[in-house]
Protein backbone atom coordinates (compact mmCIF):
# COMPACT_ATOMS: atom_id res chain seq x y z
CA UNK A 1 0.00 0.00 0.00
CA UNK A 2 1.14 3.82 -0.69
CA UNK A 3 0.33 6.37 1.04
CA UNK A 4 0.35 9.74 0.00
CA UNK A 5 -0.18 13.07 1.37
CA UNK A 6 -2.15 16.15 0.02
CA UNK A 7 -0.58 18.18 -2.82
CA UNK A 8 1.41 21.50 -2.18
CA UNK A 9 2.88 21.76 -5.32
CA UNK A 10 1.27 23.57 -9.00
CA UNK A 11 -1.47 21.62 -10.06
CA UNK A 12 -0.03 18.42 -12.23
CA UNK A 13 -1.03 16.63 -15.16
CA UNK A 14 -3.89 13.79 -14.26
CA UNK A 15 -2.61 11.13 -12.32
CA UNK A 16 -2.91 7.82 -14.71
CA UNK A 17 -4.94 5.21 -12.62
CA UNK A 18 -6.74 1.87 -13.21
CA UNK A 19 -9.89 1.63 -10.69
CA UNK A 20 -10.28 4.51 -8.40
CA UNK A 21 -12.70 4.54 -5.19
CA UNK A 22 -14.12 7.57 -3.74
CA UNK A 23 -14.83 7.53 -0.30
CA UNK A 24 -12.89 5.86 2.70
CA UNK A 25 -15.35 4.76 4.79
CA UNK A 26 -16.68 0.79 5.65
CA UNK A 27 -17.86 0.48 1.98
CA UNK A 28 -15.08 2.29 0.30
CA UNK A 29 -12.34 0.54 2.23
CA UNK A 30 -14.25 -2.72 1.93
CA UNK A 31 -14.52 -1.94 -2.44
CA UNK A 32 -10.56 -1.47 -2.51
CA UNK A 33 -9.59 -4.72 -0.70
CA UNK A 34 -12.05 -6.72 -2.32
CA UNK A 35 -10.69 -5.30 -6.12
CA UNK A 36 -6.90 -5.59 -5.03
CA UNK A 37 -7.88 -9.10 -3.50
CA UNK A 38 -9.09 -9.98 -6.94
CA UNK A 39 -5.19 -8.44 -8.71
CA UNK A 40 -6.35 -5.20 -9.84
CA UNK A 41 -4.49 -1.78 -8.86
CA UNK A 42 -6.84 0.10 -7.27
CA UNK A 43 -6.25 4.01 -5.74
CA UNK A 44 -8.67 5.29 -3.02
CA UNK A 45 -9.87 8.84 -1.95
CA UNK A 46 -10.65 10.42 0.90
CA UNK A 47 -11.73 13.86 1.58
CA UNK A 48 -10.69 13.85 5.46
CA UNK A 49 -7.13 14.04 6.76
CA UNK A 50 -7.60 10.99 8.51
CA UNK A 51 -9.93 7.42 8.14
CA UNK A 52 -12.79 7.84 10.76
CA UNK A 53 -15.92 6.28 11.30
CA UNK A 54 -18.70 8.76 12.82
CA UNK A 55 -21.41 6.55 15.37
CA UNK A 56 -20.90 3.64 17.51
CA UNK A 57 -22.78 0.18 16.83
CA UNK A 58 -23.01 -2.02 14.11
CA UNK A 59 -25.07 -4.98 13.49
CA UNK A 60 -23.65 -7.36 10.80
CA UNK A 61 -25.68 -10.48 9.29
CA UNK A 62 -24.66 -13.27 7.98
CA UNK A 63 -25.03 -11.71 4.18
CA UNK A 64 -22.14 -9.59 5.81
CA UNK A 65 -19.88 -11.91 7.34
CA UNK A 66 -20.06 -13.87 4.44
CA UNK A 67 -18.02 -11.61 2.11
CA UNK A 68 -15.62 -10.34 5.42
CA UNK A 69 -14.71 -14.11 5.06
CA UNK A 70 -13.76 -13.95 1.30
CA UNK A 71 -11.65 -10.61 2.01
CA UNK A 72 -9.83 -12.77 4.77
CA UNK A 73 -10.95 -10.41 7.46
CA UNK A 74 -13.33 -12.49 9.42
CA UNK A 75 -11.29 -13.96 11.88
CA UNK A 76 -10.05 -10.57 13.27
CA UNK A 77 -13.77 -9.30 13.64
CA UNK A 78 -14.77 -12.08 15.56
CA UNK A 79 -12.00 -11.60 17.84
CA UNK A 80 -13.45 -7.91 18.57
CA UNK A 81 -17.00 -8.33 17.86
CA UNK A 82 -19.81 -9.65 20.31
CA UNK A 83 -21.74 -13.35 19.20
CA UNK A 84 -25.20 -12.25 20.38
CA UNK A 85 -27.43 -15.23 21.22
CA UNK A 86 -30.63 -13.88 20.17
CA UNK A 87 -32.34 -10.64 19.08
CA UNK A 88 -35.43 -9.43 21.48
CA UNK A 89 -38.31 -7.13 20.98
CA UNK A 90 -39.87 -5.55 23.28
CA UNK A 91 -42.97 -3.45 24.48
CA UNK A 92 -41.23 0.53 25.16
CA UNK A 93 -44.45 1.11 26.45
CA UNK A 94 -45.75 -2.18 28.86
CA UNK A 95 -42.00 -3.31 28.93
CA UNK A 96 -43.85 -6.83 27.42
CA UNK A 97 -41.85 -9.20 25.27
CA UNK A 98 -43.14 -9.06 21.71
CA UNK A 99 -40.75 -11.74 19.83
CA UNK A 100 -37.30 -12.67 19.33
CA UNK A 101 -34.61 -14.00 16.83
CA UNK A 102 -32.46 -16.74 17.50
CA UNK A 103 -28.83 -16.42 16.62
CA UNK A 104 -25.59 -17.58 18.04
CA UNK A 105 -25.22 -21.59 16.69
CA UNK A 106 -28.70 -21.99 14.59
CA UNK A 107 -28.50 -19.04 13.19
CA UNK A 108 -24.96 -19.65 12.13
CA UNK A 109 -26.04 -23.11 11.12
CA UNK A 110 -28.42 -22.06 8.76
CA UNK A 111 -26.93 -19.11 7.05
CA UNK A 112 -22.91 -20.35 7.45
CA UNK A 113 -21.77 -17.32 9.40
CA UNK A 114 -22.74 -15.81 12.18
CA UNK A 115 -24.71 -12.77 13.39
CA UNK A 116 -22.03 -10.10 14.85
CA UNK A 117 -22.35 -6.20 16.71
CA UNK A 118 -19.08 -4.59 16.93
CA UNK A 119 -18.11 -0.72 17.14
CA UNK A 120 -18.01 1.05 13.63
CA UNK A 121 -14.46 1.72 14.50
CA UNK A 122 -13.07 -1.51 14.84
CA UNK A 123 -14.44 -2.87 12.11
CA UNK A 124 -12.87 0.22 9.95
CA UNK A 125 -10.12 -0.34 11.39
CA UNK A 126 -9.75 -3.86 10.32
CA UNK A 127 -10.32 -3.17 7.16
CA UNK A 128 -7.80 0.00 6.70
CA UNK A 129 -5.23 -2.35 8.55
CA UNK A 130 -5.84 -4.73 5.32
CA UNK A 131 -5.59 -2.05 2.68
CA UNK A 132 -2.34 -0.68 3.62
CA UNK A 133 -1.30 -3.92 3.63
CA UNK A 134 -1.90 -5.10 0.07
CA UNK A 135 0.43 -3.25 -2.10
CA UNK A 136 -2.21 -3.25 -5.27
CA UNK A 137 -4.14 -0.23 -3.13
CA UNK A 138 -2.74 3.24 -2.72
CA UNK A 139 -4.60 5.42 -0.42
CA UNK A 140 -4.79 9.32 -0.42
CA UNK A 141 -6.55 11.82 2.34
CA UNK A 142 -7.41 15.19 1.76
CA UNK A 143 -8.82 14.63 -1.76
CA UNK A 144 -12.36 16.38 -2.08
CA UNK A 145 -13.65 15.07 -5.37
CA UNK A 146 -15.67 17.96 -7.42
CA UNK A 147 -16.54 16.40 -10.38
CA UNK A 148 -16.46 13.24 -12.72
CA UNK A 149 -16.38 13.66 -16.49
CA UNK A 150 -16.71 10.78 -18.89
CA UNK A 151 -14.48 10.41 -21.68
CA UNK A 152 -14.04 7.80 -24.54
CA UNK A 153 -11.71 5.24 -22.86
CA UNK A 154 -11.43 6.93 -18.92
CA UNK A 155 -13.20 9.38 -16.73
CA UNK A 156 -11.41 12.64 -15.26
CA UNK A 157 -12.17 13.27 -11.45
CA UNK A 158 -10.85 16.76 -10.47
CA UNK A 159 -11.19 17.35 -6.63
CA UNK A 160 -11.14 20.99 -4.88
CA UNK A 161 -7.52 21.24 -4.79
CA UNK A 162 -6.99 20.86 -8.32
CA UNK A 163 -5.82 17.76 -8.15
CA UNK A 164 -6.89 15.44 -11.02
CA UNK A 165 -6.98 11.64 -12.21
CA UNK A 166 -7.91 9.61 -15.30
CA UNK A 167 -9.16 6.65 -14.28
CA UNK A 168 -10.80 3.64 -16.39
CA UNK A 169 -13.33 2.38 -13.84
CA UNK A 170 -14.73 5.25 -10.67
CA UNK A 171 -16.46 4.13 -8.00
CA UNK A 172 -18.68 6.17 -5.25
CA UNK A 173 -18.88 5.08 -2.46
CA UNK A 174 -18.84 8.72 -0.94
CA UNK A 175 -22.29 8.67 1.37
CA UNK A 176 -25.57 9.85 1.67
CA UNK A 177 -24.34 13.30 0.59
CA UNK A 178 -22.19 11.94 -2.92
CA UNK A 179 -21.09 14.12 -5.29
CA UNK A 180 -21.02 11.58 -7.59
CA UNK A 181 -24.70 10.67 -7.64
CA UNK A 182 -25.81 14.03 -9.36
CA UNK A 183 -24.20 12.04 -12.47
CA UNK A 184 -27.31 10.03 -12.30
CA UNK A 185 -29.99 11.93 -10.86
CA UNK A 186 -30.88 15.24 -9.47
CA UNK A 187 -32.21 14.48 -5.99
CA UNK A 188 -32.27 15.59 -2.40
CA UNK A 189 -31.62 13.31 1.12
CA UNK A 190 -35.38 12.82 2.16
CA UNK A 191 -35.68 13.05 5.58
CA UNK A 192 -38.10 11.03 7.63
CA UNK A 193 -38.46 13.23 10.26
CA UNK A 194 -37.13 10.76 13.20
CA UNK A 195 -33.52 11.60 14.80
CA UNK A 196 -31.06 9.34 16.71
CA UNK A 197 -29.38 10.02 19.89
CA UNK A 198 -26.38 7.26 19.59
CA UNK A 199 -23.49 6.22 21.90
CA UNK A 200 -21.76 3.39 24.07
CA UNK A 201 -20.24 3.32 27.98
CA UNK A 202 -18.39 0.98 29.53
CA UNK A 203 -20.67 -1.88 30.32
CA UNK A 204 -20.16 -1.47 34.25
CA UNK A 205 -21.91 2.05 34.12
CA UNK A 206 -25.50 0.97 32.40
CA UNK A 207 -28.18 1.53 34.85
CA UNK A 208 -30.49 -1.20 33.49
CA UNK A 209 -30.29 -4.90 33.59
CA UNK A 210 -27.98 -5.59 31.00
CA UNK A 211 -29.60 -9.28 29.43
CA UNK A 212 -25.58 -11.01 28.67
CA UNK A 213 -25.11 -10.64 24.14
CA UNK A 214 -28.59 -10.06 23.41
CA UNK A 215 -29.54 -7.80 21.30
CA UNK A 216 -32.73 -5.59 22.77
CA UNK A 217 -34.72 -3.35 20.53
CA UNK A 218 -37.95 -1.15 22.42
CA UNK A 219 -40.44 -0.16 19.90
CA UNK A 220 -43.48 2.27 21.03
CA UNK A 221 -45.48 5.10 20.03
CA UNK A 222 -43.24 6.87 17.15
CA UNK A 223 -39.74 5.95 18.88
CA UNK A 224 -37.19 3.04 19.50
CA UNK A 225 -34.27 1.84 21.62
CA UNK A 226 -31.88 -0.28 20.18
CA UNK A 227 -29.53 -1.72 22.82
CA UNK A 228 -26.56 -4.33 22.22
CA UNK A 229 -23.02 -4.73 23.83
CA UNK A 230 -19.45 -3.97 21.55
CA UNK A 231 -15.82 -4.18 21.74
CA UNK A 232 -16.00 -7.91 22.72
CA UNK A 233 -18.26 -6.81 25.80
CA UNK A 234 -16.42 -4.31 27.19
CA UNK A 235 -18.92 -1.65 25.68
CA UNK A 236 -22.77 -0.96 25.46
CA UNK A 237 -24.01 0.44 22.31
CA UNK A 238 -27.32 2.79 22.82
CA UNK A 239 -29.46 3.95 19.81
CA UNK A 240 -32.36 5.94 21.36
CA UNK A 241 -34.64 7.29 18.40
CA UNK A 242 -37.90 9.18 18.17
CA UNK A 243 -39.77 11.63 15.56
CA UNK A 244 -39.46 14.93 16.31
CA UNK A 245 -42.99 17.28 16.46
CA UNK A 246 -40.53 20.16 15.80
CA UNK A 247 -39.31 18.70 12.65
CA UNK A 248 -43.50 18.22 11.66
CA UNK A 249 -43.94 21.93 12.72
CA UNK A 250 -41.33 23.32 9.80
CA UNK A 251 -38.64 24.30 12.38
CA UNK A 252 -35.26 25.07 11.14
CA UNK A 253 -33.22 21.61 10.96
CA UNK A 254 -30.59 23.21 13.46
CA UNK A 255 -33.31 24.04 16.17
CA UNK A 256 -35.27 20.37 15.82
CA UNK A 257 -34.46 16.72 17.71
CA UNK A 258 -33.14 18.32 20.66
CA UNK A 259 -32.25 16.59 23.87
CA UNK A 260 -35.59 18.33 25.91
CA UNK A 261 -37.72 16.35 22.94
CA UNK A 262 -35.79 13.57 23.55
CA UNK A 263 -36.60 13.43 27.01
CA UNK A 264 -40.11 14.17 26.40
CA UNK A 265 -40.68 11.43 23.78
CA UNK A 266 -39.36 9.03 25.85
CA UNK A 267 -41.39 10.41 29.30
CA UNK A 268 -44.32 7.42 29.14
CA UNK A 269 -41.59 4.12 28.80
CA UNK A 270 -40.88 1.96 31.04
CA UNK A 271 -38.40 2.60 33.37
CA UNK A 272 -35.75 0.67 31.95
CA UNK A 273 -36.06 2.50 28.89
CA UNK A 274 -36.43 5.67 30.10
CA UNK A 275 -33.54 5.48 32.16
CA UNK A 276 -31.21 4.06 29.48
CA UNK A 277 -32.57 6.97 26.83
CA UNK A 278 -31.70 9.83 29.60
CA UNK A 279 -28.34 7.64 29.50
CA UNK A 280 -27.28 8.17 25.73
CA UNK A 281 -24.77 10.62 24.98
CA UNK A 282 -26.08 14.48 24.04
CA UNK A 283 -23.12 15.28 22.30
CA UNK A 284 -24.56 15.03 18.81
CA UNK A 285 -27.84 13.77 17.29
CA UNK A 286 -28.45 12.43 13.51
CA UNK A 287 -31.36 12.98 11.53
CA UNK A 288 -31.90 10.20 9.97
CA UNK A 289 -32.73 10.02 6.00
CA UNK A 290 -33.02 7.53 2.86
CA UNK A 291 -33.71 8.43 -0.56
CA UNK A 292 -36.01 7.30 -3.64
CA UNK A 293 -34.59 4.34 -5.50
CA UNK A 294 -32.40 4.99 -8.44
CA UNK A 295 -33.35 3.48 -12.11
CA UNK A 296 -29.41 3.00 -12.53
CA UNK A 297 -26.64 2.57 -10.01
CA UNK A 298 -23.88 2.34 -12.88
CA UNK A 299 -23.23 4.21 -16.13
CA UNK A 300 -20.59 3.56 -18.30
CA UNK A 301 -17.25 4.05 -16.44
CA UNK A 302 -18.75 4.94 -13.23
CA UNK A 303 -20.92 2.64 -10.71
CA UNK A 304 -22.11 3.92 -6.81
CA UNK A 305 -21.89 2.13 -3.81
CA UNK A 306 -23.34 1.77 -0.24
CA UNK A 307 -25.19 4.61 0.75
CA UNK A 308 -24.00 7.06 -2.24
CA UNK A 309 -26.13 4.69 -4.46
CA UNK A 310 -29.42 2.97 -1.97
CA UNK A 311 -29.65 4.60 1.53
CA UNK A 312 -31.51 3.29 3.33
CA UNK A 313 -33.64 3.69 7.11
CA UNK A 314 -31.42 1.76 9.58
CA UNK A 315 -34.41 -0.58 10.95
CA UNK A 316 -33.43 -3.14 8.74
CA UNK A 317 -29.29 -3.26 9.77
CA UNK A 318 -28.41 -3.26 6.78
CA UNK A 319 -26.69 -0.11 5.76
CA UNK A 320 -23.37 -1.66 6.20
CA UNK A 321 -24.16 -4.98 5.15
CA UNK A 322 -25.33 -3.63 1.71
CA UNK A 323 -21.96 -1.44 0.96
CA UNK A 324 -20.23 -4.68 1.75
CA UNK A 325 -22.49 -6.42 -0.87
CA UNK A 326 -21.66 -4.16 -3.18
CA UNK A 327 -17.76 -4.08 -2.32
CA UNK A 328 -17.79 -8.15 -3.11
CA UNK A 329 -20.05 -7.83 -6.55
CA UNK A 330 -18.49 -5.22 -8.48
CA UNK A 331 -15.25 -6.74 -7.46
CA UNK A 332 -16.12 -9.89 -9.10
CA UNK A 333 -17.70 -8.39 -12.07
CA UNK A 334 -14.63 -6.59 -13.04
CA UNK A 335 -12.46 -9.77 -12.41
CA UNK A 336 -14.46 -11.38 -14.95
CA UNK A 337 -14.71 -8.61 -17.11
CA UNK A 338 -10.99 -7.85 -16.29
CA UNK A 339 -10.89 -6.37 -20.44
CA UNK A 340 -14.19 -4.25 -20.44
CA UNK A 341 -15.11 -1.92 -17.27
CA UNK A 342 -18.24 -0.90 -19.06
CA UNK A 343 -19.24 -4.73 -19.12
CA UNK A 344 -18.15 -5.45 -15.66
CA UNK A 345 -20.36 -2.25 -14.15
CA UNK A 346 -23.08 -3.08 -15.91
CA UNK A 347 -23.08 -6.27 -14.71
CA UNK A 348 -22.65 -5.34 -11.17
CA UNK A 349 -25.74 -3.23 -11.61
CA UNK A 350 -27.65 -6.20 -12.71
CA UNK A 351 -26.76 -8.43 -9.86
CA UNK A 352 -27.40 -5.70 -7.30
CA UNK A 353 -30.27 -3.36 -8.35
CA UNK A 354 -33.43 -5.31 -7.55
CA UNK A 355 -31.44 -6.36 -4.58
CA UNK A 356 -30.55 -3.16 -3.03
CA UNK A 357 -33.74 -1.54 -4.29
CA UNK A 358 -35.61 -4.08 -2.01
CA UNK A 359 -34.23 -3.06 1.04
CA UNK A 360 -34.88 0.43 0.80
CA UNK A 361 -38.59 -0.48 -0.01
CA UNK A 362 -38.90 -2.98 2.61
CA UNK A 363 -37.71 -0.27 5.29
CA UNK A 364 -39.76 2.06 5.53
CA UNK A 365 -43.15 0.04 6.58
CA UNK A 366 -40.84 -1.97 8.77
CA UNK A 367 -39.90 1.66 10.24
CA UNK A 368 -44.18 2.22 10.29
CA UNK A 369 -44.41 -1.44 12.53
CA UNK A 370 -41.84 -0.27 14.76
CA UNK A 371 -43.60 3.05 15.70
CA UNK A 372 -47.22 2.54 15.16
CA UNK A 373 -49.44 4.69 17.06
CA UNK A 374 -53.13 3.38 16.74
CA UNK A 375 -54.57 1.14 19.20
CA UNK A 376 -55.91 -1.05 17.12
CA UNK A 377 -52.92 -1.76 14.87
CA UNK A 378 -50.68 -1.98 17.41
CA UNK A 379 -52.79 -4.83 19.34
CA UNK A 380 -52.83 -6.44 16.40
CA UNK A 381 -49.06 -5.82 15.84
CA UNK A 382 -48.62 -7.39 19.16
CA UNK A 383 -51.02 -10.32 18.40
CA UNK A 384 -48.97 -11.55 15.19
CA UNK A 385 -45.24 -10.83 16.94
CA UNK A 386 -46.63 -13.26 20.00
CA UNK A 387 -47.26 -15.88 18.12
CA UNK A 388 -44.12 -16.48 15.73
CA UNK A 389 -41.33 -18.69 17.01
CA UNK A 390 -37.69 -17.17 17.48
CA UNK A 391 -36.46 -19.89 14.93
CA UNK A 392 -38.78 -18.90 12.71
CA UNK A 393 -36.78 -17.80 9.68
CA UNK A 394 -38.78 -17.01 6.81
CA UNK A 395 -39.41 -13.22 7.38
CA UNK A 396 -35.08 -13.06 6.97
CA UNK A 397 -34.15 -16.11 4.78
CA UNK A 398 -34.14 -13.23 2.19
CA UNK A 399 -31.71 -11.17 3.42
CA UNK A 400 -29.39 -13.48 5.14
CA UNK A 401 -29.41 -16.88 2.68
CA UNK A 402 -26.53 -16.68 0.03
CA UNK A 403 -27.20 -14.75 -2.61
CA UNK A 404 -26.07 -16.59 -6.22
CA UNK A 405 -22.23 -15.91 -6.72
CA UNK A 406 -20.61 -12.99 -7.64
CA UNK A 407 -20.24 -13.55 -11.13
CA UNK A 408 -22.90 -15.60 -12.15
CA UNK A 409 -26.49 -14.92 -13.68
CA UNK A 410 -28.98 -16.55 -11.94
CA UNK A 411 -30.92 -18.87 -14.54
Amino acid sequence: MTAIGPSTTSPQPPKEVDTLVVGGGIGGLATALAIARGGRAVHLLEQASEFAEVGAGLQLGANATRVMHRLGVLDAVEAVAVHPERAVMRDAVTGERLTGLTLGETYRSRYGFPYLVMHRSDLLQILLDACRAEPRVTLENDRTVRDAVPGDDDVLVTCEDSSSYRARAVLAADGLHSRLRRLFVDDEPVCSGYVAYRGTMPIGDVATDVDANDIVLWVGPRLHLMQYPVRAGALYNQVAVFHSDSFAAGVPDTEWGTPQELDAAYEDTTDAVRLSAASVSRARHWPLFDREPLDHIAAGRIALLGDAAHPMLQVLGQGACQALEDADTVAACLSEHSDDVEKALAAYEQKRLARVTTCQRRARPWADMWHLTDPVALSLRNRVLRDRADDDYRDVDWLYLEQPAPGLVPS
